[in-house]
């Protein structure tokens, strides 16, 4: 693995007007670093948490990083500030955490494993997400059975087909 890059950053508030969250603008001359416009997904470690993030375009150029306010939460951030970041590319970017329930779904029923690696690293991991942010352990269930089903009969994961 590369060394990471290191730099710091205030967390401001941004991201796409009908998502609020948090972001965090990376220096031009860190992207040079990371590979410049090839450089897409990354590690990034914040307060010793590591983080795999998108590095999203920003209008007019450059690149920043989108944090919820859960994983803002959970690192112990908040707007306004100054961060030590170390960062590097991701090794394997179409990697996707699963939820358990979603990892249990998915190996007992092939089809929909199979299905679900034929999606693109970023629907993977929209998938894995819409399961894990569910509050109760009853719905995360529901929702990988369901996403399971939908992808085993060969339909859409989220389209009411």
């Amino acid at each position: 693995m590369t060394e990471p890059i290191h730099f710091r950053a205030q967390l401001e508030p941004g991201g796409p007007s009908f998502m609020p969250t948090q972001t965090i603008v990376v220096p031009a001359e860190v992207l040079v670093a990371l590979g410049g416009k090839a450089a897409k997904r990354v590690i990034v470690s914040i307060r010793g948490h590591a983080l795999r993030l998108g590095l999203l375009p920003l209008e007019g150029g450059g690149r920043y990083l989108m944090l919820n306010k859960d994983v803002c939460r959970a690192v112990g951030i908040e707007l306004g500030q100054w961060l030590d970041i170390d960062i590097t590319p991701d090794p394997n970017p179409d990697h996707v955490d699963l939820p358990p329930e979603l990892a249990e779904a998915l190996a007992a029923w092939p089809e929909a494993e199979t299905a679900f690696h034929n999606y693109s690293g970023a629907h993977r991991r929209a998938m894995a997400r819409w399961v894990d942010e569910a509050k109760q352990k009853e719905t995360r269930a529901r929702r990988a059975v369901t996403l399971t089903e939908r992808l085993a009969r060969g339909l859409h994961p989220f389209r009411g087909d």
